[in-house]
């Protein structure tokens, strides 16, 4: 090789993406996968989304012209929702699934967010699951992330679902950051997918790699993820 020739590296967000995978693979989840063009059942429907929540506005969720029903995924909920029901019907609880891909938004770009970006989605489904072991498996995961001293905070919110909800929110740079939105899995996801709610219980948990990316190397704009700068391929 040529002494001038550089070897190519790895992109910040594939070697995060094998570093989660390797976390989550130990705490015994399979990796799942599913399709970026999904139809309106699996990314609002079956996970207990209304029909009028503002998530379906254009402003949010790309609908693809000329079929109907269509989106470009906009949370990788999705593969939760496609294997929890295959896991369903083919007997498979208790089971958990982790999958890692891109989702899409039609929003406002800033430091902090983009049209596209990567989501680390996860859920966990058997019976007598709780909170305590969603808080204990992330907890475990951003330790093994980004260090035993991360400072973590579970605060209480809503998404439809899950009940109860709650947020994750790391610090980052003296400030707090939200990561993650996650929570026990609503009984109506669960009977939309063919599973007895009176029976099994799970969790569920979806948020954005680029932002654990960005404490973990203090990279200050997601942006930069997507612009095909080399300098950002230093790792």
């Amino acid at each position: 090789m040529n002494q001038n020739e550089q070897k190519g590296t790895e992109h910040p967000l594939s070697i995060l993406t094998d570093e989660a995978y390797k976390v989550f693979s130990e705490l015994g989840f399979e990796i799942a996968t599913g399709p970026e063009l999904e139809t309106e059942w699996y990314n609002f429907d079956a996970l207990n989304v209304p029909k009028n929540h503002p998530a379906r506005a254009m402003q949010d969720t790309f609908w693809i012209k000329g079929q109907e029903g269509k989106v470009l995924r906009t949370h990788a909920t999705n593969v939760s929702a496609r294997m929890l029901e295959t896991a369903a019907k083919e007997g498979r609880i208790p089971s958990a699934f982790i999958a890692i891909g891109k989702v899409f938004r039609n929003e406002a770009t800033d430091a902090t967010h983009e049209m596209q970006f990567y989501q680390i989605d996860g859920t966990m489904i058997g019976k007598d699951i709780t909170l305590a072991h969603l808080k204990g498996v992330l907890t475990h995961f951003y330790k093994k992330m980004l260090g035993d001293d991360v400072e973590i905070e579970f605060r209480p919110s809503y998404f439809p679902f899950v009940e109860p909800g709650i947020e994750v929110w790391l610090k980052f740079k003296n400030k707090w950051l939200e990561v993650m939105g996650a929570g026990l899995t609503h009984p109506n996801v669960l009977r939309n997918l063919g599973i007895d709610p009176d029976i099994y219980q799970g969790f569920a948990f979806g948020g954005g790699l680029d932002r654990i990316a960005m404490i973990k190397w203090g990279i200050p704009d997601v942006r930069l993820f997507y612009q095909g700068d080399l300098r950002l391929n230093q790792f």
